[in-house]
Order: C-alpha cells, then sequence, then structure tokens
C-alpha cells in the first residue's frame, strides 16, 4: 500500500483510507459479522487510517471497531474520530457543541468505547456557531499536550475558521467532502490548506454511491436515507447525474477499470496532500476500491474525465438544506 502524510505536521498513512460510518448509520441494514471482517481485511491490505464519529449510530461504531481491531498492533492503524454532534433517541440531529468541557466529555467516551489511550487525529465534525474554534481547538490541544489525542483535525469548516484553528495549534488535516461532483473546495479551501501546510482527507469520493456506478434510479431500502433525504438521490435529480455516471462508465471502460476506481484516482490524483475515504461496508465494495490507488490518470484521462462530469454538472445540493449552512464549502 502506498503511503501520504496527513499535512507538515500530522502522520504517515495509507494512500486509501477506509470511511466506517455505513458499517453502523445511514445507508440501512448492516451486517456486524461482514463489518468487522472488512476492517480485517482493510489492515491485512495496508490500509492504516480509519475513520468514524463519536455520534455514528449513537457510539455504536466506535465499538465496532473497537471489537474489529482487538488484538491488532494499536502502532499499525491511525483511528481519525470526529466529535461534536448532538443527537437523540430519534433519527434526527440537535446542533453542535465545541464548548471546551464538552470536548474532553466526548474524548473520555471515545477512548473508552475504542478502547484505547489515544486518538490519533480528533476533530470537531462541523463548527459550534456560539463556541470560538480557538476555544474548541485549545481544549484539543490541552488533550493533546496530556497525550490523549496525537493531532488536530477539522472537518466541513471554510478557509478563515482552518486559519483561526491552525494559529492556535498546527492542524494536520481537514477532513471536507471532495469528489467529481462536489469540487466547491477548490476556490479557496484547498488553497489555504496548502499555504498553510494542511492535508484533507476527502471523504464522498463516490458520492455516497451516487457515482459508483451501482446506483439506480428507485433504490432504496429500509434505513437507507439517501433516497429520501439527498437531494442529488431525489426523482427530479437523481436521472441527471446517473447520465453523468454513465458517461463516465465509458472513460472507465477504455481505461480498463471501474467507474468506483476511476473517481476515487481522480480525487486521488488532484494532490499527494489529499487521501481518499472509501467508505466500504463490505469486502467486495473493499476489494474493488483498493486498486484505485494504483490507476495512474495522465494528463489526457484526466481531460476525458473533466469533459464526462465537468465541475457543477450535477444537480441537487449534497445536503438536505437544513445541514447546508452548517458547511464550510458549498457543492
Amino acid at each position: 500500500m502506498k503511503t501520504r502524510t496527513l499535512g507538515k505536521s500530522g502522520p504517515v498513512v495509507s494512500a486509501l483510507g477506509l470511511g466506517a460510518m455505513g458499517m453502523s448509520d445511514a445507508y440501512g441494514p448492516t451486517d456486524r459479522a461482514e463489518s468487522i471482517a472488512t476492517v480485517h481485511a482493510a489492515l491485512d491490505a495496508g490500509v492504516t487510517l480509519i475513520d468514524t464519529g463519536d455520534f455514528y449510530a449513537m457510539g455504536h461504531n466506535e465499538l465496532l471497531l473497537a471489537e474489529a481491531l482487538r488484538g491488532r498492533d494499536r502502532d499499525g492503524y491511525r483511528l481519525s474520530v470526529k466529535f461534536g454532534m448532538l443527537r437523540g433517541p430519534g433519527p434526527g440531529f440537535g446542533g453542535h457543541d465545541g464548548r471546551p468541557e464538552a470536548v474532553k466529555n466526548f474524548l473520555a467516551y471515545s477512548l473508552t468505547r475504542l478502547g484505547t489511550d489515544h486518538i490519533d487525529v480528533y476533530r470537531p465534525a462541523r463548527l459550534d456557531p456560539d463556541v470560538p474554534i480557538e476555544e474548541t481547538v485549545g481544549a484539543i490541544k490541552e488533550m493533546i499536550d496530556a497525550g490523549y489525542v496525537r493531532h488536530l483535525g477539522l472537518s466541513e469548516v471554510d478557509a478563515a475558521t482552518v486559519r483561526r484553528a491552525h494559529a492556535v495549534h498546527p492542524v494536520a488535516d481537514l477532513q471536507i467532502e471532495y469528489s467529481l461532483i462536489s469540487r466547491a473546495v477548490e476556490d479557496d479551501v484547498l488553497p489555504t490548506l496548502r499555504e498553510l501546510g494542511i492535508g484533507m482527507t476527502a471523504y464522498g469520493v463516490l458520492g455516497r454511491g451516487l457515482i459508483s456506478g451501482h446506483w439506480s434510479a428507485g433504490r432504496g431500502a429500509a434505513g437507507d436515507g439517501r433516497a429520501a433525504m439527498m437531494p442529488r438521490f431525489s426523482g427530479e435529480n437523481v436521472a441527471h447525474n446517473l447520465a453523468l455516471v454513465e458517461a463516465l462508465r465509458g472513460v472507465a471502460d477504455a481505461k480498463g477499470c471501474t467507474v468506483a476506481q476511476l473517481a476515487i484516482a481522480w480525487v486521488a490524483a488532484q494532490g499527494e496532500d489529499i487521501v481518499p475515504l472509501a467508505g466500504a461496508r463490505t469486502r467486495k465494495r473493499l476489494d474493488e476500491a483498493l486498486p484505485a490507488v494504483d490507476v495512474a490518470l495522465t494528463a489526457d484521462d484526466l481531460a476525458e474525465i473533466e469533459k464526462a462530469v465537468p465541475r457543477g454538472a450535477a444537480r441537487g445540493d449534497r445536503y438536505p438544506s437544513a445541514f447546508m449552512a452548517n458547511l464550510g464549502a458549498g457543492n
């Protein structure tokens, strides 16, 4: 497995990371045994970056990872954990909490659920509009100084917030959505990261499955909120967006890879400072994603991909309207 470094201050990690959210939350029924087997297969293949959030099914994902990682060398993988999203017993979200005392409380629970004495990259999932980012980051810095956290990360914030956080403590990486159909980060956020020497972990590289080559109109399982809540999956948008995927399929076929592999490779090709996260829930999907790190895209390939899926070509926001206001970059 190839490696990349998360910014100037962050750890060396595999060139492809594993996003674990779908193993517990948001995309419908899951298979616990298959999820654990997928984590094991990722580790065996050399994947060292695993991303989770303490609010993924209210701690379920962290407990699942603890089980999957039990007995593995703790120095053999890096845990990236998001915190601060508030949830109730039902499906809704209740805002964000970035208060210093909350940071330490969230961390204590995560350390216990994950069964570890430290988290490698700790990050607020979203900016708390009621708490200055300097206060949130200051609390994480205290936890870094105490040895409970190794590196500071951010998630879905704008360029100005990145600068303010970085002035308090070096930021290893920003986690943010980046894909062929979500490119707003290219305007201000990505140039700022590069100016400051901060890496990026890109999630949603397959548009939550929309540009994986496996999605079809009318698809949806119980508990899978994509078709019901995500504008890009809605009836009036999905046909247009799937037509883009078919155009991309032509490029993938000519390249001798799958649509998913091409989409992941495109993100990786945007810079050595970017680590794509594959949200694989099964070994089958992991096996498809892994070869993407070896798909070398030429200038001609990139031009053909751009022609198939030009920037801004997708229809619909990447989140429901109520969530869009909390994002540091648009679509």
